[in-house]
């Protein structure tokens, strides 16, 4: 691995700042008069893709098709996928552009429950590296070299209420180890997501297409303290809202179109020397937090609207074997300025699926330019027939 080595002291506070600025990427406050506001959480890394095909289509997936990779996104989409269990593989090299030994890695999987109601578990495993970094004292003195991490682990229930309609909850257990010594600088938290997803066959003309919607409450839960309480941060609580058409051209071809909303139910950071406003931030609970982030911007509602992340993608299949996807991604320059066009394929076999995804930053000087995504599929029923 690269050895990192800041120019200035790591220390805490700085340490979650960068990591959650990286997400968005440029600095936006020399592109724009108004105010550099960005929405700071801790384990910023739960914000990352971890898959190829919703990355490929402008980082969604709420309301995408079900596939194998539904867990970060949506698991109440387990629920109609009609393979009877499913492993996912992802691997997303970070900041590649910037230095190496950066990535998020995820295990992930389902299982079918079978019975009259379609209900699933699913779980996975995600772990991101931060590389090797030195760490210093309060005087500069080095400590050595440390390896940042951060890891979480779900598990999910979904159950289709109807034909068409399923929930989902998902309990998550997250830790994050800012710099990699294992002493008081890591914290844990709990979080819930819930979740769902409709399907339903729309007649267009002649051509039946499937329309979906989906919705998802993720990270409702603990907030993380690094210093024995002194100070706390918030997880990054969100709700995503999406909707989707599959529209079948002929018996081969078929092209889906999918936009997605999100926004971080966390408060706005508090600038400037208040040191009473400060603490009042810190002593906020995660539930009051939600609550209060849906209308504590400093400029109001125009602000607000500022931090919704927007997701345009079009996914083109020929026999549903062979994938062509396209997407867009728009954050607010003032809350991360995250703006990238996203392209990549798939190939679908009988008993696995390869995805692969690439973005092109439309901003200059953004260190997420060129990121890739590469991430696998496995059907465990194609896995036993092609063993056989």
């Amino acid at each position: 691995m690269k050895r990192l080595i800041p120019k200035h002291k790591v220390v805490l506070q700085h340490s979650l700042l960068a990591l959650g600025l990286v997400l968005g990427a440029e600095r936006a406050a020399a592109q724009t008069t108004e105010v550099y506001r960005p929405i700071l959480t801790a384990m910023p890394s739960l914000q990352i893709a971890p898959d190829a095909r919703s990355a490929a289509l402008g980082d969604q997936g709420v309301a995408t098709t079900p596939d194998v990779y539904a867990q970060h996104w949506n698991p109440a989409k387990y629920a109609f996928l009609p393979e009877r269990a499913g492993l996912s593989l992802g691997y997303t090299p970070w900041l590649s552009r910037l230095t190496s030994g950066i990535a998020l890695m995820q295990l992930g999987g389902y299982y079918s429950l079978g019975g009259e109601t379609a209900q699933a578990v699913g779980a996975s495993l995600r772990y991101f590296a931060s590389g090797t970094q030195v760490r210093y004292d309060a005087q500069g003195n080095s400590l050595g070299d440390v390896r940042p991490n951060e890891y979480a682990l779900d598990l999910s229930y979904s159950r289709a209420l109807s034909r068409s309609f399923a929930l989902a909850v998902a309990l998550r257990y997250m830790h994050s180890a800012l710099d990699g010594s294992g002493d008081q600088r890591a914290a844990s938290a709990f979080a819930a997501d819930v979740a769902g997803y409709l399907q339903r066959d729309l007649r267009i003309g002649a051509t039946e297409s499937l329309w979906t919607l989906g919705f998802n409450l993720s990270n409702i839960g603990t907030k993380m303290s690094f210093d024995d309480g002194l100070t706390s941060s918030f997880i990054p609580t969100k709700l995503s809202l999406g909707t989707g058409l599959s529209y079948p051209i002929d018996q081969v071809h078929s092209l889906a179109l999918h936009v997605e909303a999100s926004k971080l139910l966390v408060p706005s950071p508090i600038m400037g020397d208040d040191a009473a406003a400060r603490q009042r931030y810190y002593d906020t609970s995660s539930i009051a937090g939600i609550f209060r982030s849906l209308g504590d911007a400093p400029d109001g509602l125009k602000e607000e609207l500022h931090e919704v992340r927007w997701a345009l993608g079009a996914e083109y299949s020929f026999d549903q074997r062979f994938y062509v996807r396209l997407g867009y991604s728009y954050l607010h320059p003032t809350k991360g300025n995250l703006q990238a066009l996203t392209s990549g394929v798939g190939l679908r076999l009988k008993a696995f699926r390869l995805d692969a995804s690439y973005l092109i930053s439309t901003i200059k000087h953004n260190p997420l330019d060129q990121t890739f995504r590469l991430s696998l599929g496995l059907d465990y029923e194609g896995l036993r027939e092609l063993l056989k």
